[in-house]
Parts: C-alpha cells; structure tokens; sequence
C-alpha cells in the first residue's frame, strides 16, 4: 500500500489510485466490486496494539483510513454516516474481517483477538461507501454526522 497524506474520494470508486474498482467479488452477482466496501476504516488505537506502536507497520493491514473513532456496532450501525474532510460516508453492514493476509503480516493470534465479539466491537473495523465526494487529509477529524 502507498501511504499518502491526502486523498480524493469518489462515488462508487473509492480512492482514486487505489484498486476497489478492479477487485473482483464473490458477492457480486456480476463479480464485480462490492459497492459496500467500498473504503476500510480501522481504529487507530488498535493497529496501533496490533503493531505494538510501529507505524510504519499500520500500512500492512491494508485499510484506507485510520481514525481515532470508536467504530462499534454501539457507535456506528450500518447507515450512520460520517464526516470525514469534505467526506461523508456511510457504514455498510458488510463484515470486515481479518484475512489470511493478515493472519500472515500479524499472526493467527492478533487475528483471532480482532475477532472477539467482531460484530458488536468490531476490533478488526469496518465497511463504508463514498455519499459524498471529496478530499481527506492526514489529521483530519472525524465525525458522526447521523
């Protein structure tokens, strides 16, 4: 993953530069893109445990955006929407789970601990779309706008 300081956001693409448009999907009738993961959303203070502090290791989870936000099910249900930037997105009720990818970069265990009570703490993140196009730049705060 190419880490950037500041990134577009578009309507059904994503981030632009980035490969959701090209990834296929099992869930997809059409196989094509997942319109409901459409950008990755990991707590910031989790990959931070997860890479006990090393930031440089945060790009190897492979989410777009890192937030100081709590991102439980409690805080954020499928449907809240966020500000982000000039960004608002929605949360999708997709599962975002780790994979084998990351039981390779992290371990079987850190996997494992993510996935404790994933639906309701949802440790390993979450799935949003784009409902509204713009630019989000590191440092930019975060907010649950509805």
């Amino acid at each position: 993953r190419e880490v950037v300081d500041r990134a577009e956001l578009v309507v059904g693409r994503g981030v632009v530069g980035d490969n959701y448009v090209d990834r296929p999907s099992r869930t997809q009738p059409d196989g094509g893109p997942n319109p409901d993961a459409e950008i990755t959303l990991m707590n910031a203070r989790i990959i931070d445990v997860i890479t006990g502090g090393d930031r440089s290791r945060w790009p190897l989870a492979g989410d777009q955006l890192y937030v100081d936000l709590d991102l439980s099910s409690a805080t954020c249900p499928a449907g809240t929407r966020l500000e982000v930037g000039s960004v608002v997105l929605e949360v999708t009720d997709h599962p975002h789970t780790g994979c084998q990818k990351f039981s390779r970069r992290f371990g079987l265990d850190a996997r494992k601990w993510l996935n404790v009570n994933r639906t309701d703490e949802r440790r390993r993140g979450i799935y949003a779309r784009v409902v509204t196009a713009g630019e989000v730049t590191t440092g930019d705060q975060i907010r649950v706008v509805s």
